[in-house]
């Protein structure tokens, strides 16, 4: 970096990808600072800028540059891989430490803190959000992790063995059972059962994953901050689910009957089969540890499926459109989907969903991201 832009970027002063620090930080801040950037988006550290942006200089550079590549690599679990560059501006050595974000996510302390940037602050990272940033990294799967507060009874295991034989056409005894349930990732091995267990088999899923549920509503305008007329809070396992919303989506569809042979057929005005892919993405990949409902609003000129989380890892909005992108935020959830014939294993649905509104319709299918949520939005034809 040149002197005028390093005085521009002193000049719009700390944030999100910026830390001004002078060179007699201590050990354990400048590891802090270091890990925060690298759990989060990657960030610069200004060395020899006081917090007030006045420059101040640093005296020995390559001291200090030796001793920040030691906390890097020594204070940070994994080591922090990092970039640094000295620049003279107004004839004082500032040094410049580039932390991109880290490929190993998460990084903790040697003292064994993890923090994450906030606005212009590090501070430690809560609980969903080390689960959201494991998750991320693919080294823990949320949907795999053990419900502490529940138990085999909590599971009806009738259910399983009717997916079992309905599904892979097996039949097993009461002796088997119990290595079917943690081979499909549905217990653990203490046979406490797993987030896919309670969502597709437990007595009563929302006992404990309150947040695993559906909101429907339906507004007679365009305007969300229009009240509903209607509106439905859908829990149940997840096959139940989705059953209750496609009920809800068909009341408020405009349909029409055609008559081909004896009997008239029921023509909705957006194909079923698009609907029910859009319900199943919602909630195969979802970020469950997020506290939110999959909402599904019905307006007058589209339907809006909005799933809480961002797109997982490196899938984009354009990647999905082409089919090029299958990456897997909740394994086990889409596993039992698959093998209930609900969903394909290639990572094709949205494709799948574009086409059908393309092919019946007319009109494009449209996908927005937010910090929150992903949402999908589906065109109503008359409109």
């Amino acid at each position: 970096m040149n002197e005028l832009e390093i005085k521009e970027l002193i000049a719009r002063g700390e944030g999100y990808h910026l830390k001004f620090k002078e060179e007699n930080i201590s050990n354990e801040d400048l590891a802090k600072i270091l890990v925060c950037f690298a759990n989060t988006d990657g960030g610069k550290i200004l060395v020899g800028v006081d917090d007030n942006g006045i420059i101040k200089g640093i005296s020995e550079s390559d001291r200090i540059m030796l001793r920040i590549d030691d906390i890097a690599i020594n204070r940070c679990e994994p080591p922090v891989t990092i970039l640094q560059e000295t620049a003279l501006v107004d004839d004082k050595t500032i040094l410049i430490v580039n932390v991109p974000k880290g490929s190993q996510r998460p990084y903790r302390t040697k003292r064994g803190n993890y923090y994450v940037r906030s606005s212009n602050r590090c501070r430690q990272a809560s609980r969903e959000e080390l689960l959201r940033i494991f998750q991320a990294s693919e080294s823990l799967y949320y949907d795999e992790l053990p419900v502490r507060r529940s138990g085999m009874s909590d599971l009806d295991i009738n259910r399983f063995k009717i997916f079992l034989k309905d599904s892979l056409n097996v039949s097993v005894n009461n002796n088997e059972i119990k290595n079917y349930l943690i081979n499909f990732h549905l217990t653990a091995i203490d046979n406490t059962p797993t987030v896919t267990g309670i969502l597709f088999f437990g007595e009563a899923p929302q006992k404990f994953l309150p947040e695993a549920r559906i909101i429907c509503a339906f507004i007679n305008g365009n305007d969300l901050s229009i009240p509903p007329d209607d509106k439905k809070e859908i829990s149940g396992t997840i096959p139940q689910m989705v059953d209750d919303t496609e009920r809800f989506l068909k009341i408020y569809l405009k349909e029409k009957h055609e008559i081909k042979t004896f009997e008239p057929e029921i023509k909705f005005e957006i194909p079923l089969e698009s609907l029910r892919e859009a319900v199943f993405n919602a909630i195969a990949h979802r970020d469950y540890t997020i506290n939110a409902p999959i909402r599904i609003i019905i307006f007058s000129d589209r339907i809006e499926v909005h799933s809480p989380g961002k797109l997982p890892n490196t899938v984009t909005i354009d990647s999905i459109k082409i089919g090029g992108s299958h990456v897997l935020r909740n394994p086990s959830i889409y596993n039992i989907l698959v093998k209930m014939g609900k969903v394909t294993d290639l990572g094709s649905g949205v494709r799948r969903i574009i086409r059908l509104i393309q092919e019946h319709i007319k009109k494009e299918v449209d996908f927005k991201e937010t910090d929150s949520e992903f949402i999908l939005i589906i065109p109503r034809k008359n409109n």
